[in-house]
């Protein structure tokens, strides 16, 4: 789900090139099932399938939306979560149970032969199995990704602030509240999009945001920003404070300096102390264990495991691999000639 507060955020729509020769940790789950949620058919939602009948769908994003990053010259590096926190273990079987009855739904809907789309996303589900799966994939495609001790945007976020990569690539915003200086959305579905229900068409670009713009134009601290998330609801007590959107909690966060003060002004009914969420994102499990070395891409194990095993279009993939060669050298040049190093 992740903290609904984008609507108050100040942001920058910027084009992916000039992204070009900038580093990029990508947290790897919230990518990955962005692609199993819109890789469907948009009548009955079904997900793209091999003649297995396997998933192939976060595949499908993986290589193809990855490999345009890679043709303008980015560098990108995923992070995959560890183990959730503890106290996480109550949304995770909640969305569990809300899957089920999406599946449910969706089964009902592709029977009576209406839409079944919306059904089928918040029926996706992403499996280990398709996890090795996108990380075979990625040795293969020569990119870099880290297994995080913890959430995966928390692990982009340290790297950032530490400097090794420019920014933190997610739709969603907690890596802000996980202090993230630099925030990247949009950096894998830019492009045309059409709009639900509309045979309408927009343009989606990637969006910047910067932590220490938000924080200056909200007029808060980033503990005064965990608070908002905590108002709306983060993934660690999604049900939030009953009455508070976006604009109503930054005005009560910016009249409170501490946690103390936060609990006596609101009912706290979250089964986690607050506490341990200001704490989880204040401090973090994260690793330095990951090393920023980017390959060229090993055409031949990419065909056999694309074309071979998993059905796609010979001369597609093999018409996106000469691009993904010729993005490798254009971030090396862009690297060399220049650009923000980060």
């Amino acid at each position: 789900m992740g903290v609904q507060i984008s609507s108050i955020l100040p942001k920058k729509k910027i084009e992916l090139m000039e992204l070009s020769g900038k580093k990029i940790a990508i947290d790897a789950f919230n990518t990955i099932f962005q692609f199993l949620s819109i890789i469907r058919d948009r009548f009955t939602g079904e997900p793209l399938k091999d003649s297995q009948g396997r998933v192939t769908s976060h595949l499908s994003g993986l290589f193809y939306r990855t490999s345009n990053l890679l043709e303008a010259g980015i560098k990108p590096i995923f992070a995959f979560d560890g183990a959730p926190p503890p106290f996480k273990h109550a949304t995770i079987a909640a969305r569990q149970e809300q899957k089920e009855e999406a599946i449910r739904k969706w089964e009902e809907a592709v029977k009576k032969g209406v839409p079944a789309m919306k059904y089928a996303q918040a029926a996706s589900k992403l499996t280990d199995e398709m996890i090795e799966e996108s990380k075979k994939l990625l040795d293969y495609m020569g990119i870099p990704w880290i297994q995080a001790p913890s959430e995966g945007e928390a692990q982009c976020s340290y790297m950032c602030k530490k400097g090794d990569v420019f920014a933190t690539g997610s739709q969603d915003g907690d890596s802000l509240l996980f202090g993230s200086p630099k925030l990247v959305r949009n950096l894998s579905i830019s492009g045309r999009k059409k709009l639900p229900k509309k045979e309408t068409y927009i343009d989606v670009k990637p969006e910047l945001i910067e932590l220490e713009e938000v924080l200056s134009n909200l007029g808060i601290t980033r503990e005064q920003l965990i608070f908002l998330g905590m108002l709306v609801g983060t993934d660690y007590n999604p049900e939030g404070i009953f009455g508070y959107g976006p604009k109503k909690g930054l005005d009560f966060v910016r009249n409170v300096g501490s946690l103390k003060q936060f609990l006596e002004k609101v009912k706290w009914e979250s089964d986690v102390p607050a506490e341990k969420i200001l704490d989880f994102f204040m401090n973090p499990p994260t690793s330095d264990k990951y090393n920023l070395e980017w390959k060229q891409p090993e055409n031949e194990k990419i065909m056999r495991f694309m074309v071979d095993e998993h059905n796609f279009s010979h001369d597609r993939v093999q018409k996106v691999l000469q691009k993904m060669t010729e993005g490798f050298g254009k971030g090396k040049q862009a690297t060399l000639g220049g650009y923000l190093k980060k």
